[in-house]
């Protein structure tokens, strides 16, 4: 059986995932000036960690097969510390060839409203750590209502991910 990994934590994290047309709350910015800024663009860092994760495998017991899915839940925290929000989403898993990959949608919720974050998850079967991702933030709540922009996901330490959200003006 394949072992549980946070491969798509909070893609906005998910995530991953996040705040187009609209400022985050000042404890979770980081600031604006990142590799990943282009323009007027807003850059917000987070810390994403796992807080509980289930698996449910099409074939238990057996090998990893499409359709696997996996429901998370994960807290997000700024620079310093803080508490910020979390995210709660689910990966599916589309194939199982050449190192596998998965389908996430993830919501991240933060103060003044929530982000909706999608996209492809690569390499869910290689050892190691779960690998880096970037994407898609599709809309949102609140503040972030029409929300647009991107996120990049690295993993940092087991069951915790930095999401660099890049939202565009």
């Amino acid at each position: 059986m394949r072992p549980m990994r946070a491969a798509c934590l909070g893609t906005a994290t998910a995530l991953v995932t996040l705040l187009a047309c609209a400022p985050v709350a000042a404890a979770a910015a980081t600031g604006t000036n990142s590799a990943h800024a282009k323009g007027g663009d807003r850059v917000i860092t987070l810390i994403g960690r796992l807080a509980q994760q289930t698996r449910f495998p099409v074939n238990p017991g057996g090998a990893p097969a499409q359709g696997d899915r996996t429901v998370f839940h994960s807290i997000l925290f700024d620079q310093f510390g803080n508490q910020v929000g979390d995210t709660d989403g689910t990966c599916t898993t589309t194939r199982v060839d050449n190192s596998g990959a998965e389908e996430c949608v993830v919501t991240y919720n933060l103060p003044g409203g929530q982000l909706s974050v999608q996209g492809m998850v690569f390499g869910i079967l290689n050892p190691g750590p779960p690998p880096s991702f970037d994407n898609g933030i599709t809309g949102g709540t609140g503040e972030f209502d029409r929300a647009r922009g991107s996120v990049h996901a690295d993993t940092i330490a087991p069951g915790t991910r930095r999401f660099t959200i890049d939202l565009d003006r």
